[in-house]
């Protein structure tokens, strides 16, 4: 990972007087030119590269610079770590595991780790993870299996573009071939990925959140909810970011902004998860959606 070559780079300049660019190249095992383009990417960032020619030439950082005061402190290592950890936990990234190694090293802080991340989920497979993320790198076309939010059966043909971990499930973004256009899919979702030989031209562009930004709210309602009292955990544990009122009695009213609530599947599932320890407020509709599915549940058990 580009990322964390660059840090690791960083942290060697820093604790060496001057590295060359071979040296670098051989430890990462990439070319010169690629060292090159990272120490571009350095200087860029505002740190002061300096590159001294001759027999035992190669790069340094300016004398004087204090890094390590102005820049990063042994917080932001125990921090660094925390989550490279978890990623490499994940993807078994050797980069990752690496550059974890080099930063332990600079830690001499003594401090003990007070954040802890787990990206890790039940729902997804790393195997899964893994194979997507070396498409990613490889620039590889994938064919999967899909299934909607609809219940809906698809074969797609994907360029895919990059990984992202949201709502507490990871998504696949890329170029769909078959809509010929982009589209983001749930990893868990996603069934008989294969990789193909085939290798994508095309430099694809990030996919930017625009959706949801810039205060851009329509389609946006308020669902509120009554909660008893012995139900709050479970609550709180899915809707923690949600306004919320407590009342004299111990339950609480908690208002979660949903888009488009009543086509909201995601949403139906959670709210049927907690039972009779809820009761819908507004809206009214919503109120008839779970009815309906309620008694669809009783009608399933009608026969025993």
């Amino acid at each position: 990972m580009k990322l964390e070559r660059l840090i690791s780079i960083i942290f060697k300049l820093l604790n060496n007087e001057i590295l060359s660019a071979s040296s670098l190249a051989d430890e990462f095992q990439v070319s010169t030119r690629t060292i090159y383009r990272d120490i571009e990417a350095i200087c860029a960032a505002g740190i002061p590269v300096v590159s001294y020619h001759g027999t035992n030439g190669g790069f340094g950082i300016i004398e004087g610079y204090k890094f390590d005061k102005s820049l990063i402190g042994s917080y932001d290592i125990v921090n660094l770590i925390t989550v490279l950890s978890s990623l490499s936990s994940i993807f078994e990234d050797k980069e990752v595991e690496h550059t974890i190694e080099r930063l332990k090293l600079l830690d001499t802080s003594g401090n003990n780790k007070t954040l802890s991340v787990d990206l890790e989920s039940y729902r997804t497979e790393s195997n899964s993870l893994m194979e997507l993320r070396k498409a990613i790198h490889e620039k590889r076309v994938i064919r999967f299996d899909y299934v909607s939010y609809k219940n809906e059966f698809t074969s797609r043909e994907l360029e895919p573009i990059h990984l992202h971990y949201k709502f507490n499930n990871w998504y696949l973004y890329g170029y769909c071939r078959e809509r010929q256009n982009y589209r983001e899919f749930r990893v868990s979702r996603m069934m008989r990925i294969t990789l193909t030989e085939e290798r994508f031209l095309q430099n694809h562009e990030m996919k930017g959140d625009s959706s949801y930004s810039n205060g851009n709210l329509q389609g946006f309602e308020d669902v509120v909810i009554w909660v008893n009292p012995n139900s709050l955990a479970n609550v709180l544990d899915q809707f923690q970011n949600s306004s919320k009122v407590m009342n004299s009695d111990g339950s609480m009213i908690f208002t979660i902004s949903v888009y488009q609530p009543l086509n909201a599947g995601w949403l139906i599932s959670i709210l049927l998860s907690f039972g009779s320890g809820i009761k819908i407020i507004q809206p009214v509709e919503l109120q008839s959606i779970l009815i309906d599915e309620a008694r669809k549940i009783i009608k399933v058990y009608e026969d025993i």
